[in-house]
């Protein structure tokens, strides 16, 4: 007779009974089918079991077709899932995965009941991202083999898998699941029991700060989208991601991380009710931020808020040559790629020296791209020719457009934008690249505040898709249009956004570093786990401990100072790891140490 779960290893979980077979329990059941497991598909619904299984079918089909699987191996991996309606055909599981609605009253009842059919020593598993795993345990007759096994969508293709212990859980049940998902071909990573988990923790408070950010109207849901996905590498933009998900499912998961938390960053906001209160829940619904084909379509269709490629604007002014203050990396990045475009770009810095060595990193990185061959030589000489290389800012005095990029210190800008208003011939625009101070201060150092708008590059500039258009409350109409045409010019994809501290991207991204910190800092997973589940369960191109080596920890922490002080916000507080760590000069790679050891350069 098998008895509770004890430490003593399990055998290997061979049959698993996936309760709930919506498009996550059905991706559960095709994996497991695929790694040689009988799985066993339960669902209280006939109409959904049988969706499942044409689910299945369709999925194998496709597979069969791009020579994935053959048709024999279709055909055993088909045969190892059989589906019903009753929670009694689990009595044979080794291991039982929960993947009902996110509720505690269903998931808690489906618990009751396995505990009367299922042996003893079998695994129970629940799916959740947003209910206490040890909650659920608790109301169970044996908590000891209850855990949380938390599958991303769509779970074929997605590699991460969260393993959540609660603090009743047995050592041997966390290693049988911790195995299986290894057989499965899957990167499981061991987390404590707190809503959202890793992934989903630090992932929906960034959702839920976009969907407010669209909800002030502080930028279109088109800019937000862009921003995020060119300036971050991300696959999707949030409010996209946010109709991918469910808004409804996105409001069960933050209103549990806000009861834990009480951050106000979890706070669900407003929008996220009311849509999913309208029944407008994302694509299965075939609208929420977005409007789509039909329901369960994935292609968006323009609507009342789509902009108007031809609707009515200001006429920009005619830029023919470029200033770029500065000698520093952006500031060389930039001086590229108004040249690339045909620009006649004035490079100055503060000593002809320093100009001089500028163009000479131009000329390599337009010598890498020959090499590449991006572009030819003799495009790239003419390329270098377009620039001129100075000392003085004398020489902007008649460039059409003024971009400033020098240290991100606000009184280096202002003296330099009170040079800028001295040398510039009226009518000039003048730019400044800041990625967190306030644009409107640059302005009030000249005596012409309309001419004066923010151009936010992406480092490197010559990669970078992304400019974020900063306009203040004082910057003409036709100064806004010159930029917006300035940057189809030189081929890169404009957002506008307002002059508010970290505008669209940094916004976004800084709060999610920094609550990465925090979960360091309060011992909850590793850098290499936090990293690993951003990267496998997000798609994010870096965890957030490589970008924040990247970017600098003292960068990093001065923009959250700036976003801290803008927004008054408890939950923006620098996390004090990332202060300690500034204050050790533990700076990222830069410094050759900051969350990691690095090769100093």
């Amino acid at each position: 007779m098998a008895t509770p779960l004890s430490d003593t290893p399990l055998s290997p979980l061979r049959t698993v009974a996936v309760v709930g077979l919506g498009t996550m329990g059905t991706g559960i059941a095709e994996v497991l089918a695929a790694a040689g497991r009988d799985v066993i598909g339960i669902d209280v619904s006939e109409v959904q079991a049988a969706k499942c299984v044409a689910a299945l079918e369709a999925s194998t089909a496709r597979a069969v077709e791009r020579g994935r699987l053959t048709g024999q191996q279709r055909a055993e991996l088909l045969a190892r899932v059989t589906t019903g309606t009753d929670l009694s055909a689990a009595a044979p599981a080794d291991l039982v995965i929960e993947v009902a609605p996110e509720s505690y009253e269903i998931k808690q009842q489906v618990f009751r009941e396995l505990d009367g059919i299922v042996r003893p020593d079998a695994v129970l598993a629940t799916g959740t991202n947003a209910l206490s795993v040890t909650r659920l345990a608790a109301d169970s007759a044996h908590p000891e083999r209850v855990l949380g096994l938390h599958f991303f969508n769509p779970a074929p293709a997605m590699k991460l898998v969260e393993v959540v212990s609660s603090v009743l859980t047995a050592p041997a049940a966390v290693t049988a699941v911790t195995d299986l998902a290894l057989d499965l071909g899957k990167e499981p990573v061991a987390v404590g029991d707190r809503p959202g988990f890793v992934a989903d923790g630090l992932l929906f408070g960034y959702l839920n700060q976009a969907a407010a950010m669209y909800e002030a109207r502080y930028a279109s849901r088109e800019d937000i989208d862009a921003a995020m996905r060119l300036g971050c590498g991300l696959p999707m933009g949030p409010l996209a991601l946010l109709d991918l998900i469910g808004i409804d499912t996105a409001r069960t998961v933050l209103e549990a991380m806000y009861t834990a938390s009480r951050d106000r960053l979890h706070a669900p906001a407003p929008i996220l009710k009311q849509l999913s209160g309208a029944g407008l829940t994302g694509r299965k619904a075939g609208r929420g931020f977005y409007t789509y084909e039909a329901p369960g379509s994935g292609t968006v269709v323009a609507d009342a808020l789509t902009p108007r490629e031809d609707g009515p604007s200001a006429v920009g002014r005619p830029v023919r040559s470029v200033g770029v203050a500065g000698s520093g990396t952006m500031a060389s990045g930039i001086a590229e790629v108004f040249a690339k475009a045909g620009f006649e770009v004035v490079l100055a810095a503060r000593s002809e020296e320093k100009a001089r060595a500028a163009k000479a990193r131009i000329g390599k990185s337009l010598s890498r791209s020959v090499d590449k061959g991006r572009m030819t030589a003799e495009a790239a000489a003419s390329t270098l020719d377009l620039i001129r290389a100075t000392g003085t800012y004398d020489d902007f005095a008649d460039v059409d457009l003024a971009v400033e990029a020098v240290a991100e210190d606000l009184e280096v800008k202002r003296r330099l934008f009170t040079t800028l208003d001295k040398v510039c011939k009226p009518g000039a625009v003048l730019a400044t690249t800041t990625s967190s101070l306030p644009v409107v201060a640059c302005a009030r150092a000249t005596s012409r505040p309309q001419d004066v708008i923010g151009m936010h590059f992406f480092n490197p500039a010559p990669a970078m898709k992304l400019v974020e258009v900063v306009r203040t409350v004082l910057t003409g109409d036709d100064v806004h249009a010159t930029v917006r045409e300035v940057c189809a010019k030189i081929r890169k994809h404009a957002v506008d956004c307002g002059d508010r501290a970290g505008f669209i991207v940094n916004a976004l991204l800084f709060p999610y570093l920094n609550n990465a910190v925090k979960m360091v800092q309060e011992h909850y997973a590793t850098l290499d786990d936090i990293d690993a589940a951003m990267k496998l369960g997000g798609g994010y191109p870096m965890g957030p401990f490589e970008l924040l080596d990247v970017v600098g920890l003292d960068v990093s922490l001065a923009i959250e100072k700036v976003l801290h002080r803008e927004f008054r916000d408890p939950g923006l507080a620098p996390a004090p790891l990332l202060e300690h760590l500034v204050a050790a000069g533990c700076l990222g790679r830069k410094t050759g140490r900051g969350f990691r050891e690095h090769a100093k350069r």
